[in-house]
């Protein structure tokens, strides 16, 4: 058991949190909606489609295309922000028309000041964040939880991605929680379908086309249909995000609880059978001296095959992910597994299906434990199949994948994950999973294998509020005991107040081999955060004030503590884009066994209690150059750290972009001083929204490694196309740059529709 007496070390952070919690459950403001004699509808609304014999032309005209003529107006959009509740600061006018296999949206973005327009980049899936965009989101299941989204911005850049649990638990809300866009998440960047879109700016603003076939799409069986529908306008320019069914500033598009509908579409049955053959030339020598150059071929591809509307099968051969680029470094000053997303393509579609646990940090399945390593050696694939989407009610998902054996580093092994779930109202839902890895081949040792069982569950509590959990146990032979792992989760936000709390416990002998684990052999931790939003109108030109207090602490179960943060912080937004964030951390670190934080460096086991301030700079990040500064200054491991992390993008149009990261380290202890550095610079142009050349090049003085990605794609559409590949890493000897590591791979995939 742990003692309560850990709870008053945390006086503080107790007081803090229950003195806001109070202010929050007692208050009684309402955000105030800034109204021009007119007020967002109290009912979600709806809109209809036209059905039409002879398709759109494509060209983003979308007034004198005839196609478009019996399609009725949806318009009407409401800000989210700056001003909730008042109409949106410019008009836009959508149109919905379908055929036999393609639905189509003619969308016209009218601007006064058509010269203003931002537009900030036009890579595929690049972020509309920072530029003028539209997005549409589909909920084709009308479950009020799961859907598409279609994006593009005046360039006709083609963003996509899958939606699920209303986007909730891919970026994470608790401290330490921000992660890198991963694929097991609530939202899932990395899934790209099939469709196509087309743009053009005029005197009247922009517009925009939208192509997309029913077959990428997946939906019940039947005819006549209905489907949740929502569309946002971003005018970047004034801050400003405005959506046809109006959502409250705290939520953002995925929350499909809020989304109106698209009515009585009649969709004849449609067939998907989808081959995507590849083949791939590589040229590869080893970082050693003398080292000849490798000549290397091989084929392979993926099928996809639509066993019903709503069910469709995967399946995949000798699978390759050479186009996908490579992780960013990450600099890791702590004796914790670091976590990087999964960017392969055979993985994402319906990962967050497969999604349990607590977003890096407790991952019941982690698709990338398919394939990679612990020490990161690529492992080949033999091939595998998924299958995913609705029975009926159900949710359901079967995975399994093969991999050759790799001597010296992993026996071949067998992968499955199974996988069933069923929305409820309101919000809720619950679930099931089962993962197993099964050592196979002449490598494999008796009983080498692994299996995870696990519950999960939301309710949605009134408008605002959620409860979540899951349970989990792991079976591993020799193992009798502390296989065990649960969470429970409490979230509320209204538009003034952000409140959560978390508790989550692992047993000391989980061990989720098929998932992932940022901190092996045990703990119990409790979590808390509390954000106030203050909004002004006129003061100084500041948008909102976000003062907040959050907490989480782990201990082990003898009532050690390993972890202790306390982060007191403000943020202030100001109208042109510029925000300042200002904190205080306490942080408490228990050290049970020493470890090398920094090559020659070893922080000794004990107990570390320390301060750090910090300080947070952003510029307006949709102008053409714009500044990012984190600087953090304080304690740490019996010592002193001043951390800088400062990031610049520049971008001429929307065809160059570029972007230079820095993170410095001082680092001064007891048991010796380093400079850790990590630099990323990232640069890319587009040709046009399809053909692109991008760079990637890092350097790690902790590693000694500097390391460049070269990709340049001509894309035909759902990552296939043409793809060049130039890797090289050079490991940092003392006096030189060492030999490098270097390959060159030429991939062409393609797709094949068998029913086109």
């Amino acid at each position: 058991m742990v003692s309560y007496e850990f709870f008053d070390r945390q006086g503080l952070m107790i007081r803090i949190l229950v003195a806001m919690s109070i202010a929050a459950m007692t208050s009684t403001a309402q955000p105030r909606a800034e109204q021009n004699g007119s007020v967002p509808p109290s009912m979600p609304p709806a809109a209809f489609a036209a059905r039409v014999e002879q398709p759109p032309v494509l060209d983003g005209d979308v007034l004198q295309d005839a196609a478009y003529a019996t399609a009725p107006v949806i318009e009407g959009f409401w800000q989210s922000r700056p001003n909730q509740g008042a109409p949106a600061s410019e008009r836009t006018e959508v149109r919905v028309v379908y055929t036999r296999d393609t639905l189509y949206f003619g969308v016209l973005c009218y601007d006064r000041e058509p010269g203003a327009i931002i537009v900030a980049d036009s890579r595929r899936d690049s972020p509309l964040d920072e530029t003028d965009g539209f997005q549409i989101i589909l909920d084709t299941y009308l479950d009020r939880q799961n859907g598409f989204v279609f994006g593009t911005n005046p360039a006709g850049i083609e963003y996509d991605g899958q939606v699920s649990k209303e986007g909730q638990g891919g970026d994470s809300s608790m401290p330490g929680g921000r992660l890198q866009a991963g694929s097991g998440g609530g939202f899932n960047l990395n899934w790209d379908g099939s469709w196509e879109v087309k743009t053009r700016i005029d005197s009247a603003g922009w517009s925009a086309e939208f192509a997309i076939p029913f077959r990428t799409l997946r939906y019940p069986g039947g005819r006549t249909q209905t489907w949740g529908l929502n569309f946002q306008r971003s005018i970047r320019r004034h801050k400003e995000v405005a959506y046809w069914a109006p959502i409250g500033r705290q939520f953002n598009l995925y929350r499909l609880s809020q989304a109106g509908t698209l009515n009585n579409l009649d969709i004849p049955p449609q067939r998907d059978f989808k081959i995507i053959p590849y083949v791939k030339g590589e040229a590869r020598r080893l970082p050693e001296r003398g080292s000849p150059t490798n000549w290397l071929g091989d084929i392979g591809g993926d099928a996809k095959y639509a066993v019903t509307p709503s069910l469709s099968l995967d399946m995949t051969y000798n699978t390759d992910f050479a186009q996908v680029e490579v992780d960013e470094q990450q600099v890791n000053l702590d004796r914790f597994t670091l976590f990087f997303p999964e960017k392969r393509p055979f993985f994402l579609e319906n990962a967050g299906l497969f999604s349990v646990g607590n977003p890096g940090q407790v991952e019941l399945f982690f698709s990338r434990r398919i394939g990679i390593a612990d020490d990161g050696t690529v492992i080949p694939i033999l091939g595998g199949g998924r299958l995913s989407g609705k029975v009926g009610r159900m949710n359901v998902g079967l995975l399994n994948m093969q991999t050759a054996e790799a001597p010296g580093h992993a026996p071949a092994n067998n992968f499955t994950v199974g996988r069933i779930s069923r929305e409820l109202p309101r919000r809720s839902a619950v679930g099931a999973l089962f993962t197993n890895r099964q050592a196979t081949g002449s490598l494999a040792g008796s009983n080498d294998r692994n299996r995870v069982f696990g519950f999960d569950g939301r309710l949605g509590v009134g408008e605002y509020g959620m409860l979540s959990g899951y349970a989990a146990g792991s079976v591993t032979p020799g193992v009798t005991s502390g296989e065990h792992a649960f969470r429970i989760n409490a979230r509320y936000a209204s538009p003034i107040w952000e409140l959560e709390a978390d508790l989550t416990q692992v047993g000391e002998n989980f061990n989720p081999q098929v998932g992932f684990l940022s901190r092996p052999g045990g703990y119990r931790s409790p979590q808390g955060r509390i954000q106030r939003r203050l909004h002004h109108k006129d003061f100084l030109g500041i948008y909102e004030f976000r003062p907040h207090v959050s907490y989480r602490g782990f201990w082990d179960f003898d009532g050690f503590q390993q972890s202790g943060y306390l982060h007191i912080d403000n943020h202030t937004e100001w109208r042109n884009g510029y925000e300042i964030h200002t904190g205080l951390n306490l942080t408490q670190e228990g050290v049970t066994e020493p470890f090398e934080i920094f090559p020659g460096v070893t922080v000794p086991a004990g107990s570390y209690e320390h301060k750090e301030a910090l300080i947070v700079f952003y510029t307006n990040q949709g102008a053409w150059l714009s500044f990012q500064s984190r600087l953090t200054a304080g304690g740490f491991f019996g010592g002193n750290r001043i951390s800088w992390e400062p990031s610049m993008r520049l971008r001429l149009g929307e065809t160059f972009n570029t972007q230079v990261y820095w993170s410095r380290n001082d680092v001064h202890l007891p048991g010796g001083d380093f400079l850790s550095q990590l630099v990323r610079m990232r640069v890319s142009y587009s040709f046009s929204p399809r053909i692109n050349l991008q760079a990637l090049i890092q350097y790690n003085n902790a590693a000694n490694i500097w390391s460049t990605n070269l990709r340049f794609s001509l894309l035909q559409a759902a990552n296939t196309g043409l793809f060049l590949v130039y890797n090289e890493t050079r490991d940092i000897e003392p006096t030189l740059l060492g030999i490098p590591g270097r390959s060159l791979a030429v991939k062409f995939s393609r797709i094949f529709d068998l029913f086109d």
